[in-house]
This record gives C-alpha cells, structure tokens and sequence, in this order.
C-alpha cells in the first residue's frame, strides 16, 4: 500500500488531511463519461436512515463535496419521493457545469407521492418520470439515468428505446442499469449502450464479482459500487446495541437484526487490523479496496456528516498493490457472514 503525497505526512504514514481535495477522475466504461473516482451517494440525506437532514445542512455538505472534487452525485425520483432531487436542484445550480448527476426511474408513485416497492418501466412513464425530475433537478439534461429495478412486464429492448429517444431530443445524455442481471445487461446494451450499471458492492457483499463484473469488463461498461461501507457497518461504528430510528430502513434489514450484526463483528474487527496496519480507518480501507478492483468501478458512499466526507475523500489517496489485494482477500475469505442484505421481496427485484 502506498498514499500520495498529499495524504502522506513527513514520515510517510497516512494522516487526516485537514482540507482533502479529491482530484482524481474515473471513466465509466468506454462511454466517454469522465467522473470523480468517489461520487456521493445522496439517498441517505432525504430518506432510508431516519428523519431526513436538515435542509441547510446538507446543501452545505453537497456544496463542500463539489469544493472538494466530488463531481459525481448520485438520486432517485423514489428517494423521498422527490425531496432528494429537489435537495440536489437547490444544492447544485450554482455549480451544475462542474457535475455530473445521476437519477433513476422505475417504481411506481401513487398520485399522492407514495411509493409502494412496485415497479414500472412503462415508456410512457419513463418519459414522464424525466419530466419530472429534470424539473426537479432545475436540469435540462440528466447526465446519466438508471432504470431502478428491471420491470419484468416490460422487455428491456422497449425500456432502451424509451431513453434512446430521450437522448435524441436531449433530455438524457447516457443510460445506466441498476441491480440487473446480466442477461438484461446484454439485451439492453445491444439496444443502447450502457454507460454503468449500478449494485451493492463491498467487502461485506462480493456477489457482483461471480458475473457482474467480468460481463462489464467485456462489454467496456462502468460499475457504481452503492453502499461501499455497508450502510454505516463496515466503519466499526454500528455493534448489536446500536439502535435505529423507527423508519430506518435497517430496522427491516436482515444482515442488521442484532443477532446478525453481533455475528458479523468478526469482519469489522479484521477490517479494523488491515486497516491499523497502515494507519487508515475500517471505511478508508473498505473504499481503497473497491478503487483498486478496477479502474471503472467508482464507489458512491454517502453521509450527512463533513467529517466523514472528507474521510471518504482521503481514501482515494490509498494506492493497494495486488499483493495487498491478494492479502486482504485472503483474509476476507475467512469470515463467515450472516443475514440476507434485503427483506425476501425487495431481494426479488434484484438479478432479473
């Protein structure tokens, strides 16, 4: 392992930088679409981990992350519904030359701007979902758009011929995938070509690499890693006694029940040696991991908090070698997990 040498101090071990700039840049795949090697995943800011963040809070804390280099952010018209893109659109208008913003499309919003979990990929409300979220946003183009979970009542030829004629008239610049399976990977890509396809992706959830990842490297698409630290778990900040506000989503989590989190301790503690070895913390190493995978995975941690903004950000500055890749992997082999990451019906939605 090594850092570079703005987060090395006199003697060469890693230290706190007290202003981290993220300067480093990713390509997603052979789309051309050029983005910071770290995003900011932004759900968490509206909606999934409690109440939301207070408004003013978290428009400072996207504004110091665009200060800082971040240029990739990650929403969802379903993230709230609609308060998260309409947080970015306030956040970001006086920089939006300077970011690229992704957005998702595919769940059903009751006309009272309820969300239920049932999907719908409809061409027809494709296209109204964009209206709606380039508004939102304060765009005219979204940079990239997700369909958020495959919609098995529509093929995804159709799906890719709704954003294709999106891209023609301007309103979308490139198409992503999230939680697809690779045979939908293939037969939207064959349609338009997908720029990223977006899934869970850690040291706590490996699953992408047994098919995912070696069909994205063939076909030249990017990967965006959501929860690189595990919703919070892998920081070491979260034991069998912490408890959740009542609409946090990790009450309902499986892999979060205490029995499941008492179990799994024993990978936060060896994330915790690795990562004493070379005097980082638990998350930083977990981020480094993921960048030295590969060059066109770009992780999309996210936080309510400046102080673990700027330690994402210092992460990046981690260089592993395949050795240390090769150790930490062999370590990692040796813990056993413990609980399925979604209830049984929103873990349907993914793979397909």
């Amino acid at each position: 392992m090594s850092m570079c040498p703005a987060a090395q101090s006199n003697s060469g071990t890693a230290r706190q930088a007290l202003v981290p700039t993220l300067g480093m840049r990713r390509k997603l795949g052979n789309s051309g679409l050029e983005v910071s090697a770290l995003g900011l995943g932004c759900m968490g800011m509206t909606a999934g981990y409690g109440p939301p963040g207070d408004e003013r809070e978290m428009i400072s804390l996207l504004r110091a992350a665009v200060e800082r280099g971040i240029s990739f952010f990650d929403t969802a018209e379903v993230y709230g519904p609609y308060a998260n893109e309409e947080l970015l659109g306030k956040a970001l208008a006086p920089v939006r030359q300077q970011v690229v913003i992704a957005t998702k499309f595919g769940f059903h919003i009751t006309a009272e701007g309820q969300a239920h979990g049932d999907v719908d990929s409809r061409p027809e409300t494709i296209k109204r979902t964009v209206e709606g979220s380039l508004r939102r946003l304060g765009i005219e183009t979204i940079d990239l758009l997700y369909q958020h979970r495959v919609d098995p009542a529509v093929p995804i030829e159709e799906v890719a011929g709704a954003v294709q004629e999106l891209i023609q008239a301007g309103k979308v610049r490139y198409f992503g995938l999230s939680e697809a399976g690779v045979g939908t990977i293939r037969r939207a890509h064959a349609v338009l070509p997908v720029t990223a396809v977006q899934s869970e992706y850690s040291v706590w959830w490996r699953k992408p690499e047994s098919e995912v990842l070696p069909a994205l490297e063939e076909l030249g698409i990017g990967f965006v890693a959501f929860s690189p630290l595990g919703s919070g778990f892998l920081t070491g900040t979260i034991d069998e006694h912490t408890t959740f506000e009542g609409d946090d989503d990790r009450n309902l989590t499986p892999r979060f029940t205490p029995d499941a989190r008492r179990a799994n301790r024993d990978l936060v503690e060896l994330l915790g040696r690795l990562a004493g070895r070379w005097q980082v913390t638990s998350g930083q190493l977990a981020l480094a991991w993921l960048l030295a995978k590969q060059p066109w995975i770009v992780p999309i941690p996210g936080t309510r908090r400046l102080e673990r903004l700027y330690q994402n950000i210092q992460a990046a500055a981690i260089e592993l070698t395949a050795e240390d890749l090769s150790q930490i992997d062999a370590a990692l082999a040796t813990v056993k997990l413990h609980g399925a990451r979604y209830p049984a019906e929103l873990e349907q939605l993914t793979g397909r």
